[in-house]
């Protein structure tokens, strides 16, 4: 058994959230002792296996800002990470072989004041690339944060990154670091899903009854490129005859915390566009649906819109395959690692016309669900599996520990 604590800053819900929630479970099912220990985590605003008694979860530090004015927001979620690491290694009393840290690197330094510990950091992406540089002031400001990103990432055991996307992005991003990270793609716990094989969009709550339905499921952040799914909605409804127009409709899902003010705006901004593209009466908004409600959903669309460009891996499109439910996606990022074009999905230009040239495949018939569907959901059970991820990451955990021993 090994002993394993993990670093995050905000245990909520999100991709980054979920893979290591996932790969807590995994371990634990490996026979390995796991804690979180996290700056914020509600319970109501959490995946349920940090809340229901499976994952024990430690929090500390919450009452250190997020941002000041709203500024500085990842200055503070380095400075709570650090207090989360000085509070583990301190105070906890929690004895730990292994310490597994994502996002925020920052806290890797004060991680090696254990000792002997081993430290895997996993990158979703190289957090500098995820700021826009305007100010003078701000690219000072970065400079500083970009520095010690790079510097403390090195200082990791293991990298690990969620997609070979990721890997090159990484590798030409961080020039001092002379090793090249290793792949863990993220997974399904498949029990999860089958769990609600059955379940209808009436069952899980949800009034919606159309013959077409298309879903775009992400977080409500500018990032993910969310007006291009209304966009290529609008462009659809025009594009068809009249008398179909009331049988297509498209459901906007996805992480909302009103404790982010993008989140907020975004939400406004994007209902604000479909009153003027003229298709609000075919849309519908949803915030954080729970699983319950997002696997419905995904069953009964007719294809999945998925519009991240250069996406670092993308679990949703993952996840509608396996429901068998097509995706359509920006051929860049992870989406050309988990699709397979004119087989599991279509890849296409980030452009509303070629999605909604796209998405009139599946209303005309031309591409038939069943059969599409099917070969995603082979595809997923093949390379994303959760029996699959837990034995790629149980390998990594025992040879850092098999490492340790011969030193």
């Amino acid at each position: 058994m090994v002993r394993i604590v993990f670093v995050h800053p905000d245990l909520g819900i999100g991709g980054a959230e979920r893979l290591v929630v996932d790969a807590a479970l995994a371990l634990k099912r490996k026979g390995h002792q796991v804690q979180f220990f996290t700056a914020h985590h509600d319970p109501t605003h959490c995946f349920p296996e940090t809340n229901d008694g499976q994952l024990e979860v430690t929090c500390v530090g919450d009452w250190l800002p997020r941002s000041t004015c709203g500024k500085l927001a990842a200055f503070w979620a380095y400075v709570r990470m650090v207090y989360v690491s000085l509070y583990l290694i301190l105070y906890s009393g929690v004895k730990f072989d292994v310490a597994f840290v994502d996002q925020v690197s920052a806290c890797i330094p004060f991680l090696r004041l254990r000792g002997k510990v081993k430290i895997i950091f996993y990158c979703h992406f190289p957090d500098q690339l995820l700021t826009q540089r305007k100010s003078l002031v701000k690219k000072c400001y970065r400079y500083f944060l970009d520095t010690l990103e790079e510097k403390t990432t090195t200082q990791a055991d293991c990298v690990l990154v969620n997609s070979l996307f990721t890997a090159s992005v990484y590798i030409s991003t961080f020039k001092s670091v002379e090793t090249s990270p290793s792949v863990l793609y993220p997974s399904l716990d498949f029990e999860t899903f089958d769990r609600y094989s059955s379940l209808t969009l009436k069952d899980a709550g949800v009034d919606i009854e159309c013959e077409f339905m298309f879903l775009s499921l992400n977080r409500y952040e500018r990032k993910k490129n969310l007006p291009l799914a209304l966009e290529s909605t609008k462009l659809l409804l025009d594009s068809v005859p009249k008398d179909k127009v009331h049988k297509i409709y498209l459901v906007v899902a996805g992480g909302y915390d009103d404790r982010v003010r993008e989140n907020i705006e975004h939400y406004t901004e994007l209902v604000n566009l479909a009153k003027s593209l003229g298709i609000s009466d075919q849309v519908m908004f949803l915030k954080s649906p729970s699983d319950k409600v997002k696997i419905a959903l995904l069953r009964a669309a007719k294809c999945l819109i998925y519009t991240p460009d250069k996406e670092h891996f993308g679990i949703v499109p993952v996840e509608a395959m396996y429901v068998g439910t097509p995706v359509i996606a920006v051929n860049s990022g992870g989406p050309k690692e988990t699709i397979v074009n004119g087989e599991t999905g279509f890849l296409c230009e980030q452009n509303p016309k070629d999605f909604s040239d796209t998405m009139m495949k599946f209303v005309t018939g031309e591409v038939v669900k069943e059969t599409m569907g099917s070969a995603g959901h082979d595809r997923v059970v093949g390379n994303f599996s959760f029996i699959r991820f837990s034995e790629h990451l149980n390998y990594i955990v025992q040879g850092l520990m098999d490492e340790r021993k011969q030193r």
